[in-house]
C-alpha cells in the first residue's frame, strides 16, 4: 500500500486531516534525487505537535529537507502507520507509551529525540475546587494503560486517592489503594475526554487535547502533574533507521527557534525537554 493509499483510507475512516498533502508519496525516485532533496513524512498530533513541527519545517528548510506533515487523531494509528514504512516518523507520544505499545504489538520503534512535555491537568464544569467534588463523584482518565497510570498519579498528587507504588507506569484503577471520596473512575479515549466533561464530575486530560479544547492547563486544571514527570513528548522512528535527515530533525526539533517558541506560545502549558 502506498502512502497516498494508506492516508486516503485514514481520512475516511478516522477523520484526520492532512495538513500537507501527500502526492506523489508513492512514486519510485531516482535514489540520487532522493539523496540531493530529502523528504520526511512525518505523523503527528494536532496540537501543539503540528505548530512545533511548521516551525521545525523552516529550519529544516535552510538544510534542504522537506518535512510533510500528516495529522492524526489518535494514539494507534501513527505506530502502525510509522511501522509499516508509511511514514518516516512521528510525534505524539511519551517514551513510556511507546514501550508499552511496541510489547503489545510487536513494533520495532525507538525515540529519535525528546522535544516537549505536556504537563496533564484535572479539569471540571462542576466544581472551582477538587476538594468540593462529592462523595462518588466520576472522574475519567485516559483507557490506555500508560496515560491511565500517569492520570492516576496527577490524582494521587492533587490528594484525592493513593496507589500502589508497585503497579508503576501501568498502574490501573485496581491498584487503587486509598479512596476516601469512593471516586468512581471512568476510562476513556484520550480524545474524547474534553467532550465527557459535561457527563463526569472531572476528567484527567492530556494537555494536547486540553489544548485543543481550548482549555488552558495554566489557567483552567484544578491540578496538574509534577514538573519532575518523566512524560516528555517523542519523535519516534524504526529502530536503526539513522539516515541524516532524521538527524537534520532532531537538530531542527531542538533548535533555539523551537525552544522560543514553544515558551512564548504556550506560557507555560507546554514546556522545551531540552
Amino acid at each position: 500500500m502506498t502512502k497516498l493509499n494508506l492516508v486516503t483510507g485514514l481520512l475516511a475512516t478516522a477523520g484526520v486531516a492532512l495538513v500537507l498533502t501527500l502526492s506523489g508519496c508513492g512514486e519510485k525516485k531516482d535514489a540520487a534525487d532522493v539523496a540531493a532533496n530529502p523528504v520526511i513524512v512525518i505523523g503527528a498530533s494536532p496540537v501543539p505537535h503540528v505548530d512545533i513541527l511548521k516551525v521545525a519545517q523552516d529550519e529544516l528548510k535552510k538544510e534542504g529537507v522537506e518535512l510533510k506533515i500528516v495529522e492524526f487523531s489518535d494514539y494507534v494509528k501513527p505506530n502502525l502507520a510509522l511501522q509499516d514504512k508509511e511514514l518516516d516518523a512521528n510525534f505524539f507520544q511519551h517514551l513510556p507509551y511507546l514501550k508499552e505499545f511496541c510489547q503489545a504489538h510487536g513494533c520495532k520503534l525507538e525515540s529519535l529525540v525528546a522535544v516537549h512535555l505536556e504537563p496533564m491537568g484535572v479539569y471540571s464544569t462542576k466544581v472551582k475546587d477538587l476538594k468540593d467534588l462529592a462523595d462518588g463523584a466520576t472522574v475519567a482518565i485516559p483507557n490506555d494503560p500508560t496515560n491511565g497510570g500517569r492520570a492516576l498519579k496527577v490524582l494521587e498528587h492533587a490528594g484525592l486517592l493513593k496507589v500502589n507504588p508497585e503497579a508503576g507506569a501501568l498502574a490501573s484503577a485496581k491498584d487503587i489503594t486509598e479512596n476516601p471520596k469512593g471516586l468512581k473512575i471512568r476510562e476513556l479515549e484520550a480524545a474524547q475526554l474534553p467532550r465527557s466533561l459535561d457527563d463526569v464530575d472531572a476528567a484527567v486530560i492530556n494537555s494536547n487535547y486540553a489544548l485543543g479544547a481550548r482549555l488552558n492547563p495554566v489557567k483552567d486544571a484544578l491540578a496538574t502533574e509534577s514538573k519532575e514527570s518523566p512524560y516528555a513528548n517523542i519523535v519516534t522512528v524504526r529502530e536503526g533507521d539513522n539516515r541524516p535527515a532524521l538527524q537534520k530533525l532532531k537538530n531542527a526539533l531542538t533548535s533555539p527557534a523551537v525552544k522560543a517558541f514553544i515558551e512564548k506560545q504556550y506560557d507555560g502549558a507546554v514546556v522545551p525537554a531540552f
